[in-house]
């Protein structure tokens, strides 16, 4: 075979999108990059908070507060921004929701304070809980949730027992109850562990009448949670297992750096699920995902097995049924891109964005065009005239505005441009109506990040 015709036949592969690449990424919850995330049920809903990651800027930045929420687990979705005021403010953390006297109340740390907001609804508005809703640098006086001369500290998680008492954990292995009035620290300790190196990220809950309490070690792709228990209150006493680190790097599986999470029970069952953050591209850049959580008849907390795959859908209502294009192709495919590890020489990771990862039902993995291309299209071939109902396109960064048109084609000659409602939203994924019996389907990005993590193209009255 000639150089020449080996290069040709490169170009059609990475255009096409038919390479079958690794994907080092697996299958996080969601399509996008977000850490730090607090995962619960209210109802028949999943609601997931978290820290919007991959703007790029490291600490100094993130993306704006949106909260996704599933029917089913596997579908995941949000809508605008669920706490107005701090759209631009550096959102960290963000706990999980306590309910309290019909409101729900949540604590994020926003620029690098825990702050306390309530809402009427689990998906906002939001608003601070305390004084005038607004934020001032370095911090809003009199709004933060510590009061006093010192104010700092962040990775709030909130804990309401069944007595309806609530405490509040955070960062550096810190504890206090929460007054009735849930804005409000009592009585500030600090938890004596048996690991004194700096943590954050604690996660608490409960099980069978045990008291929970996870810390985090370290950081970056050696990120590692412990853990303790206690048989008689939040506070303690505590008991240290043997065996307490529950989570930790385990290069054979792909898993670099379990980080801060929560631990997820669905409503009325025994099952529980390890959420955490992994170190995906370094630095701003990570992802979260589900393993299950098993325990001993102890009542101790087995090694979890990490894996990037996920554990699909829990309950809820099926998914509807998607296509899969015959070919893909794309106005460009970005360069592989090598990752640096920053700690741990095992971390060997090279991100590809071929144009049929925009197909292949993993969230870790998405399509990108050359960096510095004016529009960028992606286009699928069906290779016969299918039925389609409707697309629903994951673009990548989806916190940030895209405007975006979207065509279909009988031949790929000819093309009909469709209304895009989502265009200029704030709102995953971006939606097209098509119902009608097409062959081609056609997206060209004109302004926004470029790339697309997952696009649904879903048949006309099918489910899976």
């Amino acid at each position: 075979m000639t150089i020449c015709l080996k290069k040709t036949l490169l170009a059609l592969i990475l255009l096409s999108g038919r390479c079958i690449a690794q994907n080092p990424f697996g299958n996080p919850l969601v399509p996008d990059m977000i850490a730090d995330a607090s995962l619960q049920q209210i109802g028949d809903k999943y609601y997931c908070f978290a820290t919007t990651d991959g703007y790029g800027r490291g600490l100094d930045t993130s993306g704006p507060p949106v909260v996704w929420t599933s029917d089913n687990f596997v579908d995941w979705s949000f809508d605008g921004i669920y706490f107005p005021s701090a759209e631009k403010q550096k959102y960290w953390a963000p706990s999980k929701l306590a309910e309290k006297n019909g409101r729900y109340y949540i604590y994020p740390t926003i620029n690098a304070y825990m702050y306390p907001a309530v809402s009427d609804t689990p998906t906002g508005p939001f608003r601070l809980a305390k004084g005038e809703d607004k934020f001032e640098l370095p911090y809003t006086k009199g709004a933060t949730l510590i009061d006093g001369d010192d104010v700092g500290g962040i990775d709030a998680e909130v804990f309401v027992d069944d007595d309806g008492s609530a405490y509040m954990f955070w960062g550096r292995y810190h504890v206090a109850r929460l007054k009735e009035d849930m804005v409000t620290l009592d009585s500030v300790t600090v938890i004596p562990t048996p690991h004194r190196e700096y943590s954050e990220g604690p996660v608490f809950f409960k099980r069978k009448g045990i008291y929970y309490y996870l810390y985090t070690l370290d950081g970056d792709e050696n990120y590692h949670y412990a853990y303790m228990m206690s048989r008689e209150s939040p506070l303690g006493p505590w008991e240290y297992p043997d065996n307490n680190i529950i989570a930790e790097t385990d290069s054979t599986a792909g898993v670099f750096g379990p980080g801060h999470g929560c631990v997820f029970n669905p409503n009325n069952t025994d099952d529980y699920y390890f959420v955490y953050l992994e170190f995906g591209r370094r630095s701003t850049n990570r992802q979260t995902y589900v393993n299950r959580m098993d325990f001993n008849d102890d009542g101790t907390i087995k090694p979890i097995q990490l894996n990037l795959t996920g554990v699909g859908a829990i309950a809820g209502k099926r998914s509807e049924k998607t296509l899969a294009p015959l070919h893909v192709s794309a106005s460009s495919v970005r360069s592989p891109l090598f990752i640096e590890y920053m700690k741990n020489p095992d971390f060997k990771r090279t991100e590809y964005f071929y144009p049929s990862f925009a197909f292949d039902s993993m969230n870790g993995s998405r399509w990108m065009p050359a960096s510095g291309e004016a529009e960028s299209w992606i286009m699928a071939d069906f290779g016969k005239l299918v039925n389609i109902e409707r697309s629903a396109i994951y673009f990548v960064r989806p916190t940030s505005i895209h405007n975006y048109r979207f065509e279909t084609s009988l031949d790929g000659v000819n093309w009909k441009i469709l209304q895009s409602p989502d265009n200029g939203k704030i709102k995953a994924p971006a939606n097209n109506l098509i119902n009608d019996c097409v062959r081609f389907l056609r997206v060209t990005i004109i302004n926004g990040e470029p790339g697309i993590w997952e696009w649904k193209v879903y048949e006309a009255g099918g489910t899976e």
